[in-house]
Parts: C-alpha cells; structure tokens; sequence
C-alpha cells in the first residue's frame, strides 16, 4: 500500500462522513434559524426553547435519513473492503 492508496482511501472516507452527516447538520441548522428568528420577534429569551425543538427535529432526521445513511456507509464499506482485497 503506497501514498496514493491511503490518501485515496482517507478522502473517500471524509467525503462520505460529509455526505452522512449533511443532511442531520442541515436540519439543525434551519431548525436553530427558525428558532433563533421566533425569539428575536417575541423577545422569548426561554434557554429550553431552543435546544428542546432542536433535538427532536435531530432525532426526528435521524430515522428519516437513516436508511440511506446506513445505504451509504455499506457502499463506502464495500469500496474499501474492494480495495483491501485488491491490495492481496
């Protein structure tokens, strides 16, 4: 195994940690926005409003996406497990 195959393999795997992981960091991003924007309108300055809807659209995101994260990390599973064999 040379340079070239274990950077290829290490950007593979960051690329797909980025695509697992976008669309749960995207769902609490616009949730915190949304919540962030309803307390500067009402001057509700209530700590619990914003982490509490937070989570549940987190979980929420979670088993929505999961399938497909699960699909995602078995392909990336396989390419490397494709790789590690073609290496013997």
């Amino acid at each position: 195994m040379n340079e070239i195959e274990v950077l290829d393999i290490a950007r593979d795997s960051m690329a797909t940690m980025l695509i697992v992981s976008a669309p749960i960091l995207i769902v609490g991003l616009v949730v915190g926005l949304m919540i962030s924007i309803f307390q500067t309108l009402t001057h509700i300055q209530e700590m619990t409003l914003t982490f509490i809807p937070k989570i549940v659209a987190v979980f929420a995101s979670i088993i929505l996406f999961m399938p497909w994260m699960l699909r995602e990390l078995t392909e990336f599973n396989n390419r490397l497990m494709d790789k590690i064999v073609g290496l013997g």
